[in-house]
């Protein structure tokens, strides 16, 4: 049995005994948003059959999370977003220190989207909300006058917002898989083109990262204004981060190239019935000399490794 067999005779397997997100949302009784959300928390596991394929659900996990404690109301209710004004009310405090706290990082979005009038709208997780508001320990941040560290930062304009999302949403995606190619594709996703190409010099290799990449976030193309905002938010610029996520990426594609090399375009079709064969035999020089490497022993020796 071929090895092709075998992949189709598994995406046919996983089709019967798995359904797409959508239809997955549509029999739990969730909305798009909801659904997105829990599976970004890690409350609705995703499978896939394929690297880089479309991820699915299992049947299993459906009737697991229909069987959930509090399903649906109070399920639903863990994974509730809100925005600054709903955010501010839960935690009982106004909307000004709300919003200080979470430009300072005490707070971490869970999802954004960017309205008619081209503002970004942060939403953060209820439940962490509450928790936070609940806590002993955060009392000196809700109430009196703030510390003069987080003052200083403030008025030097950091905004940890759109780091913090970019964290938290790289780490439910890292999550979803254990293939060393997709891990290193998540990575590379934060990043612009420049620094891509500047730590994959391969193109095959860069090509194939490209495929892996999440799917675009957001809505609106990237050449429009709400494309190019969500384009800033989805991509790093604090220097430090950077350095982070390219010695990742770097360990990341050490990683997959010890597992197996990047495709690459394969050797050219075998000549029909109507096609002519070849005119003249390989040279002595050439005749039983093992093929060019490729993939990660190619990779080593351009390197000189």
């Amino acid at each position: 049995m071929t090895g092709h067999t075998i992949t189709q005779e598994a995406a046919d397997m996983a089709a019967q005994t798995s359904v797409t997100q959508s239809r997955a949302a549509r029999e739990l009784g969730l909305k798009r948003g909801e659904f997105e959300l829990a599976v970004m928390l890690g409350r609705i596991r995703t499978v896939s059959d394929t690297v880089g394929g479309r991820r699915r659900v299992t049947r299993e996990e459906i009737e697991r999370v229909r069987a959930g404690e509090g399903f649906p109301e109070a399920w639903v209710e863990r994974i509730r977003a809100v925005g600054t004004t709903e955010g501010a009310t839960l935690m009982d405090i106004s909307t000004a220190r709300f919003t200080r706290l979470t430009r300072a990082g005490f707070v971490t979005p869970v999802k954004f989207y960017v309205n008619r009038y081209r503002a970004v709208v942060w939403l953060y997780l209820a439940e962490e909300l509450r928790q936070f508001a609940e806590s002993e320990v955060n009392s000196g941040l809700l109430t009196g006058r703030a510390p003069g560290t987080i003052r200083a930062q403030l008025e030097a304009g950091v905004d940890l917002r759109a780091r913090n999302w970019r964290g938290r949403h790289a780490g439910a995606l890292l999550r979803q898989s254990v293939d060393p190619w997709e891990r290193a594709a998540v990575v590379a996703s934060l990043l612009d083109p420049v620094q891509l190409a500047e730590i994959v010099k391969d193109p095959y290799e860069r090509a194939y990262v490209r495929r892996l990449m999440p799917e675009p976030f957001g809505q609106g193309a990237p050449d429009t204004p709400a494309g190019r905002i969500i384009q800033k938010i989805t991509t790093a610029d604090d220097p430090d981060e950077i350095r982070w996520l390219r010695a990742n990426l770097t360990i990341g594609l050490s990683q997959a190239r010890g597992q197996r090399p990047a495709p690459q375009p394969g050797p050219p079709h075998p000549a029909s019935d109507h096609e002519a064969p070849p005119t003249a035999p390989p040279d002595e020089e050439t005749r039983g000399r093992a093929p060019e490497p490729r993939g990660l022993l190619k990779w080593m020796r351009r390197r000189g490794t």
